[in-house]
């Protein structure tokens, strides 16, 4: 029995070579959103809320007890605008 070549060898072994598979260079790096001005405006918002809902409720005794003290004429001097002065600098973290 004989057999006849059909076709070169080369050809089967190009075949059963696997090739590498490129990356798709057109890929940007990294993820990425963009957020609306609405959103951010919500977001604000929501922030300020929150803060707001946390905070302490009024204390009616220190509401009283410093509405006395500003009635009297003599409480209010340099020294009393100078520590609160102060306080509000600390509170804004100046």
């Amino acid at each position: 029995m004989t057999i006849n070549r059909i076709g070169p060898l080369d050809s089967i072994n190009k075949l059963n070579k696997s090739e590498k598979v490129q990356a798709n260079k057109n890929l940007e790096s990294g993820d990425s959103i963009k957020v609306s001005k609405s959103a951010i405006d919500k977001a604000e918002l929501f922030k300020a809320s929150s803060i707001a809902k946390n905070s302490p409720d009024i204390r009616a005794d220190k509401v009283a007890e410093v509405m006395k003290k500003l009635q009297d004429p003599n409480y209010i001097n340099s020294k009393v605008i100078d520590s609160v002065a102060d306080k509000i600098m600390e509170d804004f973290g100046l």
